[in-house]
């Protein structure tokens, strides 16, 4: 049933319902001033007979001749007017004028000392009792007024029975102007309804078109549907992201498992064959095989970190004390690498709306990278680093020969106009040439003999790009070595994520990004 029908109904039936009820309220304010008006009458007659009243009981308690009461009862019934009276004493009873039988029993005189509706023999009078006495001789009566109750009670029904005419007719009358308007009212809304029911997100890019109509109700609606539409239109974008990373992580991992994976079953099919390996080439293959499976492991590692990083929503970022964060990199590069020194500067305060998971990430790439190459190495353009965050990294520094010499420094940006927070890490090694400078930032980038997986960096540039900042490679000043320059803005909490975000699924190697 539609909306303007079910109003319409509803004004159907509440409408004639009020109208009763005034009705009810205006028949009592009728009845009270209808009452009113004949108990005043009552009352003036009362005043004006008493007196006459008075001497007819006293004629009466005096035994006085008939035509002498005759005489008073006259008098008294000619004040009367209009109005029935009659006079009980000890003597007596003495009536005249319109009024009940006499042997209808009349209300307690007490209880008619104001007056009150008495019904008898199907017709209603208003009765007011006044009480009476005379001194001498001493006699006590009661003097009763009668006024007929017809009238009012006539103009009361007729009231009534307008009332209800009333309330029959504008039933329909208001069921149908209700009908009208609300159909006239709802005219933005039904084509609001017709503009909506048109779209389908699935198939068409076309999205709700809607011109304020002035009508509040209306036009949040609209609000609301084109926000439900936008939702989704992120949401589709969001999953069709999942899913083009998804289709990237196992493109990716079976293009470059591919052939670690065939290395390690050559040596599993040389230590099986015959004839058998010595004892040193035994060794040999042995640690062929550790070395592939830690690089298997490694690539798996930072292939998620990829995708994680190209999947994360808003709601995980929060603030992160990068002192905080550095000093706990620090400790377990050390800890890990008991022959890395590392001279860490981070002042305290320094707070950014980051991932936590991804900053440390990032963090812990970078100087895993000046560890690995902090002692020295070839200038050779491809990436210095790559080994995992999460992966087996023990000795990698060990491979380059010397102890590696790692300076991180922590500082506030420079510039008033955009906050930011500087984090700079040096090391001792070949540095890296300006040519190679971008492309160490793209995935797979390494050195046929690096120990990393080639994604080392590209997650630090992810990680980099995904909280706003930027970081460049140069020279590092004072000697050999190079420098990472990272700039992270202090941006306030609720900034939206960048587009585009591809690490995984876009730039793969020799790709520019």
């Amino acid at each position: 049933m539609r909306l303007s029908t079910r109003i319409a109904l509803a004004v159907t039936v509440l409408v004639p319902l009020l109208v009763l009820a005034s009705g009810w309220i205006m028949v009592r304010l009728v009845g009270h001033d209808v009452h009113a008006q004949a108990d005043a009458h009552l009352r003036q007659r009362a005043a004006a007979v008493r007196p006459d009243a008075r001497n007819l009981l006293r004629a009466m308690a005096n035994d006085r001749s008939a035509a002498v009461e005759q005489a008073k009862q006259r008098k008294l019934f000619a004040a009367a007017l209009d109005v029935g009276i009659r006079v009980t004493g000890t003597e007596g009873t003495v009536t005249e004028g319109p009024q009940p039988a006499l042997d209808r029993p009349l209300p307690a005189p007490a209880d008619a000392g104001h007056p009150v509706t008495f019904r008898a023999d199907g017709a209603s009078w208003r009765v007011l009792a006044v009480p009476i006495g005379v001194v001498k001789p001493a006699a006590k009566g009661t003097l009763w007024l009668f006024s007929p109750d017809t009238a009012g009670q006539e103009q009361i029904s007729r009231v009534r029975r307008r009332i209800i005419t009333v309330a029959l007719l504008t039933a329909p009358v208001a069921g149908a102007a209700a009908w009208l308007a609300v159909t006239r009212a709802a005219l933005p809304l039904r084509r609001l309804q017709r503009r909506a029911s048109g779209i389908d997100p699935r198939i068409s890019s076309a999205r709700l078109d809607h011109t304020p109509t002035g009508v509040t109700e209306v036009d949040e609606l609209a609000h609301s549907l084109r926000t439900v539409l936008a939702r989704y239109d992120e949401q589709a974008a969001r999953t069709e992201e999942a899913l083009a990373t998804a289709r990237s992580f196992s493109a990716a991992a079976s293009h470059e498992l591919r052939n670690p994976l065939m290395s390690m079953r050559i040596n599993l099919d040389v230590l099986d064959g015959g004839p058998e390996p010595g004892a040193a080439e035994r060794a040999e293959i042995v640690a062929d095989l550790r070395a592939e499976h830690t690089r298997l492991l490694g690539l798996l590692v930072m292939l998620r970190a990829l995708a994680q990083g190209d999947l994360v929503e808003a709601d995980a970022f929060v603030p992160v004390d990068l002192a905080d964060l550095l000093h706990a990199a620090v400790a377990d590069l050390r800890r890990e690498h008991p022959h890395v020194r590392v001279a860490l500067h981070a002042p305290p305060g320094l707070r950014v709306h980051g991932w936590p998971q991804g900053l440390r990430s990032a963090v812990d790439n970078l100087l895993l990278n000046a560890a690995v190459h902090g002692a020295g190495g070839a200038r050779d353009g491809t990436e210095r680093a790559g080994a995992e965050h999460g992966g087996t990294r023990a000795g990698a520094a060990g491979q380059h020969g010397d102890t590696a010499l790692i300076e991180v420094t922590l500082a506030p940006g420079t510039d008033p106009a955009a906050p930011a927070a500087v984090l700079t890490v040096d090391d001792h090694g070949p540095g890296v040439p300006p040519a190679a400078r971008q492309e160490i930032f793209q995935r797979f980038r390494r050195r046929p003999d690096s120990p990393g997986s080639g994604l080392g960096l590209a997650l630090v540039g992810q990680q980099i790009a995904l909280h706003g900042g930027r970081i460049t490679v140069g020279d590092r000043p004072g000697g050999p070595g190079a420098r990472f320059t990272v700039v992270l803005p202090l941006r306030p909490a609720g900034d939206p994520l960048p587009g585009g975000r591809d690490w995984l699924a876009g730039a793969s190697a020799g790709e520019p990004r």
